[in-house]
């Protein structure tokens, strides 16, 4: 049987925050509005509160997880910056600062590394030594785990993944790296090329009516347009995780996010341009799965770790 963990899932819209046992979530409290406070000391502010809400509901909580985008030291327990959140410009201590207003042990990372630990641990990717996971939504997330460890890197900022690059002469991305992924198949990205296309053909869209549900939909119709437009996006993640296949070889790559619920209409094309890009070696030994958790996997994610590092379990 799993502790209670205090989870939080921050996003640049709302900040989710309950109670997790294992992969069960046993409370959940109403989400935080991001763009709401004005600092990052009204930012932990407001989680202290919340916390402490959930605190009193579940006394036998026994540390809390948090889950944030952007750059983390898990070590040190220290938010460099948040992405999408202009206020969170500069460190914060925050494992710090929480641990003392609420007298708990907290963990802190990245918020794809706890969808990726709570894949790894009890979803997608249980039983196996070696996976890469990614989220697919405004930009691209990505968690590794190598020899049964989360792979962390010297600067404690690994598996960047949206940043890796599928053309050298290529769309810039925010840090001057030519060609990153996230720039193609990020979801603002992915409507910007849709509605070009269709405006090619003669069929006028805006980004908004081509959002990767509503591609999907349109797919599953039947519409050519978005059928190849799903071909395509499928064809440059097969790039990036081909580069993953030869950097580490993995045994498994656990994709979430919302357009992986595209379902066949991303997986059978991914699985064809792999096939091709890829030693016959690599390809037999690859799995392609899609995440268990789904839209809960962060907030789980960090529930667990949450526990782990608790129990002195979590390195």
């Amino acid at each position: 049987m799993y502790p209670k963990a205090i989870a939080v899932d921050f996003g640049g819209t709302s900040i989710k925050m309950g109670v997790t046992q294992g992969a069960d979530i046993a409370d959940k409290a109403e989400p935080l509005p991001t763009a709401a406070y004005d600092s990052p000391a009204a930012i932990i502010d407001a989680m202290c509160a919340t916390a402490r809400e959930l605190l009193q509901r579940h006394p036998d909580a026994k540390a809390i997880g948090l889950g944030m985008p952007g750059w983390t030291d898990f070590h040190r327990g220290v938010l460099y910056q948040l992405t999408n959140v202009p206020v969170w410009n500069h460190e914060v201590p925050v494992r710090d600062i929480m641990q003392r207003e609420l007298g708990l042990p907290v963990v802190l990372d990245n918020d794809a590394n706890c969808m990726a630990y709570a894949e790894w641990q009890l979803g997608a990717g249980k039983g196996l030594e070696s996976l890469a996971c990614l989220t697919l939504g405004t930009g691209i997330g990505g968690g590794i785990v190598v020899h049964n460890r989360m792979l962390r890197g010297r600067t404690v900022s690994a598996a960047e993944l949206g940043q890796t690059s599928i053309s050298w002469q290529g769309r810039p991305g925010p840090f001057g790296n030519k060609g990153a992924i996230e720039e193609y198949i990020g979801n603002n990205e992915f409507a910007a090329d849709a509605a070009a296309t269709y405006c090619a053909a003669g069929i006028p869209r805006t980004a908004e009516q081509c959002t990767p549900y509503l591609l999907a939909q349109a797919a599953l119709g039947g519409c050519p347009i978005a059928i190849e437009l799903y071909r395509r996006f499928a064809e440059k993640l097969a790039t990036l995780i081909m580069n993953l296949m030869y950097a580490f070889v993995p045994e498994a790559i656990i994709i979430g996010g919302g357009v992986a619920k595209a379902g066949s209409l991303l997986f059978e094309p991914l699985q064809q341009h792999l096939k091709a890009q890829l030693f016959p070696v690599h390809y037999a030994a690859l799995r392609v799965l899609p995440a268990h958790f789904g839209a809960d996997a962060g907030l789980i994610g960090a529930g667990l770790m949450a526990e782990d590092y608790a129990d002195g379990k979590l390195f």
